[in-house]
Order: structure tokens, then sequence, then C-alpha cells
């Protein structure tokens, strides 16, 4: 299976200084990619058609240069041509923030081709002349791409020096942006050796810096990010739950190049689960994006390996081996290591399936020669990263207790009586004695908080339960009611006759029954709501209690001509709580009637399991889509539906009925086909002896 590797966390991370520096240059954090770069253009051809335009005014060439970044990822030809032209203006006009932009651009079109030995020559330029003009922001977002590009070469330990000094810069001016960035990139280095305890350290502090910020993409970019490092560590849950929340905010702002990162993480997620044909879905809606919309072909080599692992484990070899070679040829283009370690990987399992031992001993031997060789590097540099995290927090600890030592020289100065030391004992006697009462009241807060938290989250779930029956009073009983109650006002009034209101009787007993029927149902999902209901099973017979359903409800069917056919047979005995599986037959069986059309057939069956019973209500309605079935067991679902003739439910019945099994310990599902017909099934325990005790 393929892995997330440095390519991709530091790739994902460099996305993040565009973003965040767009973020910077507009107040519309909302708009889309394509947005910003016909808002940049627009406001260039406006300048352009002025007559004092001077092409060498430094309102033109940060519009430029803004355009510039824009296209990365999306134009990488144009992010290098405008770049030049940026850099060729601001050296004529003597423009040192133009130049720094320039200069940066051609680094990063440079480091996404794989040529790190030019980036870091420009990344280099650009950082000297921005010191030199205190050009602090533009400082920081260049130190992160000469970290980027010391840890695309192997080199570890400088990368992590090279953050530690952004981080320090940071935090002197309060770029809280940065702040974020370059602490996201330290958790990259761990997340790539492995070590995802370190890594997820840094990612809390990542995310305590991004509530302050208080951006949804920022904190998504992150979700994206931690989503490829829990896969990595395999637990597919956590990934699953924060890939899905940064899909939905990259996906409603329209961030193109981070939603096909996150959709071909999603993907990764199924492939290491071997679900296939989801893993392929979600890596087409990133090869998409890839193919419309994006210039990155860093990225791509992990969607290319990932979709011939794919169609490898779907048995489609000759598709698996075109998207190998692809991400091979890619992987040459930019010298990316992991890459080629990667598909050399995919295309030996290939050919070795093919039985085309040459070609896969060929590729065997370059994945052995450099898996050993980076896995003998990354061995190395983590010795190398703990060493330099440890020399700089030496610097700084030598540099602290230096400036300690001079404070003590001056405080001996002072402090040279015994009156004094008597005082300075006093005052840490009572800092510790503080320290330790506020020790005790954070304690306390943090217990009384946690109290708090759990009382909220009961009053959210009583105001929950309260929206939902004043939605089913007012949507479902009300409406009937209201009916029923108009009718005998214009009878008593003397608008109708005696004749036209015996019209009207068939329908208001109609009315009534639905009255009748949501409210049982409504009074027995309240007491669960609240606990009150005790599950006590006995042994019972099905056919007899689903006759007397039948029975119950078959002048209903006899109304739309639908013939019930109880094929139960005779000893069918189960271990439940008969009034509870009473509601659920009931409901199952007057649902099948009210989505079953006139002249219908409903069947009801039975099948024997080694522990339970099967039970099968299968009808010829109308049937229902995918997204439907998914919702309909929902609790949370509150969809007031109608039958054939516009029979009204209330909403509850399902997610009732499901309960109701859950706690006779069965399970319950439904398959349905659109204009066939819909079958309900649930399963219950057999009664096998006399006494039987429940779970």
């Amino acid at each position: 299976m393929p892995q997330i590797t440095k390519t991709n966390h530091l790739q994902l991370l460099l996305r993040r200084v565009l973003v965040l520096g767009m973020m910077v240059l507009f107040t519309l954090p909302t708009i889309s990619q394509k947005s910003k770069r016909d808002s940049i253009a627009y406001r260039l051809k406006r300048l352009e058609s002025t007559n004092r335009f001077n092409v060498k005014d430094t309102t033109h060439i940060d519009l430029l240069a803004n355009l510039a970044r824009e296209y990365r990822f999306i134009n990488n030809d144009s992010l290098y041509n405008i770049s030049k032209k940026v850099l060729e203006l601001s050296r004529e006009i003597g423009y040192s923030l133009g130049e720094i932009k320039a200069l940066e651009g051609l680094g990063n079109y440079y480091s996404d081709q794989g040529d790190q030995n030019k980036s870091l020559s420009y990344f280099k330029k650009a950082l000297r002349i921005a010191k030199k003009v205190g050009a602090t922001k533009c400082e920081l977002s260049i130190i992160n791409g000469l970290g980027h590009d010391y840890a695309y070469m192997g080199n570890y330990a400088e990368a992590l020096n090279i953050y530690l000094q952004g981080i320090d810069l940071a935090k002197q001016t309060e770029n809280k942006h940065m702040l974020s960035i370059l602490n996201e990139n330290i958790a990259a280095l761990y997340a790539d050796q492995k070590d995802f305890k370190n890594a997820l350290i840094f990612y809390d502090k990542v995310q305590t810096i991004n509530q302050e910020i208080g951006n949804d993409i920022i904190k998504a970019e992150t979700h994206s990010n931690m989503a490829s490092l829990y896969k990595d560590a395999k637990n597919y849950e956590l990934a699953m739950f924060n890939i899905n929340n940064s899909i939905n905010t990259f996906e409603k702002h329209k961030v193109y190049d981070w939603l096909a990162y996150a959709y071909e993480v999603k993907g990764s997620i199924y492939l290491e689960q071997k679900k296939y044909q989801w893993a392929l879905y979600w890596y087409d809606q990133s090869s998409m994006l890839h193919t419309h919309q994006l210039d990155d072909d860093r990225e791509k080599i992990q969607l290319m390996n990932g979709m011939a692992n794919v169609y490898l484990g779907l048995d489609r070899d000759s598709l698996s081996m075109v998207f190998a070679n692809e991400g091979f040829r890619l992987s040459k283009k930019i010298k990316s290591l992991q890459g080629l370690i990667d598909c050399s990987e995919t295309l030996y399992k290939l050919h070795k399936k093919g039985n085309k031992s040459e070609a896969a001993l060929s590729y065997l031997e370059t994945f052995k020669k450099l898996s050993d060789s980076l896995s003998k590097d990354k061995n190395r540099q983590s010795l190398a990263l703990l060493e330099t995290k440890l020399e700089y927090q030496q610097e700084k600890q030598e540099l602290i207790a230096a400036n300690e030592t001079a404070l003590a020289k001056q405080r001996n100065y002072i402090y040279f009586s015994i009156l004094a030391v008597l005082i300075l004992c006093t005052v840490i006697f009572i800092i510790r004695r503080s320290e330790n009462i506020q020790k005790k009241l954070n304690r306390e807060l943090k217990e009384k908080s946690k109290v708090v938290s759990e009382r909220e989250t009961q009053l959210n779930e009583i105001n929950r339960t309260k929206t939902k029956l004043l939605s089913i009073i007012g949507h479902d009983l009300r409406g009937p009611i209201g009916g029923l109650q108009g009718i005998l006002k214009l009878f008593t009034q003397g608008e109708i006759s005696k004749t036209e209101f015996l019209s009207f009787i068939p329908k208001l007993r109609n009315d009534v029954e639905n009255i009748s029927f949501a409210l049982n149902n409504l009074l027995s999902w309240g007491q669960t709501q609240l606990n009150g209901v005790v599950t006590k099973p006995k042994r019972i017979y099905m056919e007899k209690l689903v006759t007397g359903n039948i029975q119950l409800l078959s002048e209903v069917a006899a109304g739309k001509s639908i013939k019930i056919i109880n094929q139960l047979p005779e000893s069918v005995p189960i271990w439940a709580d008969q009034n509870q599986i009473d509601i659920v037959v009931r409901n199952i069986l007057s649902n099948a009637i009210k989505f079953t059309p006139e002249d219908g057939l409903i069947t009801i069956e039975a099948q024997e399991k080694d522990r339970s019973w099967q039970i099968m209500i299968r009808d010829t309605g109308i049937g229902m889509n995918k997204e439907i079935q998914k919702k309909i067991f929902a609790e949370s679902n509150n969809i007031t539906t109608y039958g054939t003739n516009n029979e009204r439910g209330t909403g509850l019945g399902l997610s009732l009925c499901k309960e109701m099994i859950l706690k006779n310990r069965g399970q319950i599902w439904v398959e349905s086909t659109l204009r066939k017909g819909s079958s309900f099934y649930f399963t219950l325990p057999k009664a096998e002896k006399k006494y039987q005790q429940a779970s």
C-alpha cells in the first residue's frame, strides 16, 4: 500500500504559505482561487488603462507579484514568467520588496520542479534582502520555503533548525499565521519518520493557535494533515473524521489545491482498508481537479501511485500499469526519492503478477536500493533531529543562563544584608504558597468546568428532544386535528348540511386513526427518550402477533385493494418484549401499506437462523433511493413522509423501530429498489428455553 511520505506532508504545508499569504492580501477569504486571480487581473487591467500608468510603478509590480503567487499549483509556467518580469522591473527601480517577492516566486517554481539547488539559491538571496530591509513577513515565508527544500533533500536536521528559527521570529513579531505553519512543519518531520507521538504534540500546539486565529480554511488544512497522520497510524476512524471536516470546508470555499489533496487522502484511507471501489471514487475526484484546475507534479505522484494500487487490488492490471508508469515518470522528472520508491514497488508487484520476471527483478532492485538508502538516511536524520533540537535548546538555555548570571551580580549589590535574604525567603515562601493555592484553584476550576460541560451536553440533548417533539406536534398532529375541528365548526354553525357532514365521516375516521397511530408512536418514543421504558422479554409467537396487526390494518389495506400474505410458520417462538415488537411490526406494516399503490402486494416471511429468527416484510411499493435508505433509521431523522394516497406520517416510526429492535438484541435493515418495492428485515433471538435471561 502507498504511504503518505515526507513529500506529501511537506508539499501540503507549502501550500499553506500560499493560502495564508493571499489571506493577508485580500479581505475576502471565502472567494475561490480563480476569483482571486480574476480580481487581481481586473485590477491590473484597470491600472494599465489609466493615463498615468507606469509599468515600473510599485503598485503595478505588487499586483504582478500577487498574480504570480496565485498561479502556483495552477500554472507553474505563469508563476515563472511573471516572477521573472517582477524581478526585472524591481531591480530597474531599486524596489526591494518587489525583488524579494520575485526571488521567492522563482524559488517556489524551482522547488516544485525538483531543482532544490536553484530554489535554495533564490530563497537565500531573497532572505538576505528581507533581513536587510526588515521585511519580517516575507522573511518568515522564505524561511518556510527553505525548510521545505532542506526536507525534500533529506536534510531534516537543517530543516528543523530553520523552522525553529522561524518560530522564534514569528513569536517576536506575533505572527500567528506563520507560527501555526512552522509548528505544523515540525509535526510533518516527525510524522514522516513515524514518530506520531511527537507529531501530535506539535499538532496540539497548532490547533491551539488555529483556534486563536479563527479561520475555517486554516483549521481545515490542519485537519487534512492530521487525517494523513492518523491514516499512517492505522487509526482510520479519526482519519476519516478529520478528512471529512476538511473536505466540507474546502468545497464550501472552493480551495481546489487543498481539496484535491483531501480527496486523495480520503482515497488512501479507503485503500489502506482495501475498500477499492470507494478509494477509486475519491481518487477520481482528486484526478479531475488535477486535470482541470491544478499544475502540481509532486502531489500528482501520490495520486498516480494510489490509483495504480487501487486498480491492482481490483485486478485491472493494465490500468494499474498506466498509472504506475506515469507516477514513476513524474518522480524521475522532479527527482522525488519517495515517489520512485513507491512507484517502483508497485511496478514490481505488477510485473511479478504478470510473470515478467526480468522487469519485476529490475524494479525490485530499484525499490530495495532506494529504500535501503532512505532507511539509512532516516535513521541518521532521526538522531540529527534530536541533536539539532537539543543544541538549539542548549543555546537558548545558555543565553538565559548568561542573562541570569548578569542579573545575579546586580542582585548581589542590592541583597547583601541578612534582612534582604530574609525578605527574599519570605517572598519565595509566599510565591510557592500562592502557586499551591493557584494549582488547587485550577484543579477545582477544571472539575467545575467538566461538570458544567456535562450539564450543557444534557441540556442540549433535552432541547433536541423538545424541538423534535414540538415539530411533530406542530406539523403532524395539529393539521388533522385542525381539519376535524373545522368540519365540526361548519356543521354546528349550519354552514354544511347533515348529508354533507356524513360524507366527511370516512375522511374524519381516517384522520382520527392516523392521529391515534401517531400518538402511540409519540408516546413510545417519548418514553424511550426519558429512559422510562424497560424491556421485559418473554416467550412470544410471531405468527400470532403478525396476524393481530394484519387484522388491525386490514381495513386500511382493503381501502387501497392491497393484499397481505402471511407466510410465517405456525411456530416462530422468539424471546422479546411483546409490546415493543408489536410496535415494530405495526409501524413497518403500516409503512408498507402507505407506500404501496392500489392492487399491491405485501408478503411477510420468516427464516430460521442459528440463534435467531429473521423476519421479512416485503412490499411492491414505490421503493426508495440509496440516500433515503441511509437516513430512514437515523435517530435525528424527522422528515414527514407521504404515502401513495397522501397518507401522513410522523417521521418517528422507523427510528423507533430501530430502537425497539436493538433493545431486544436484534438487528434491522432495509433493501429497496425504486419503483419496485422495499424489503424490511429484522432479527430477534429464538426462545430456545422455557426460562431465558435477557442480556
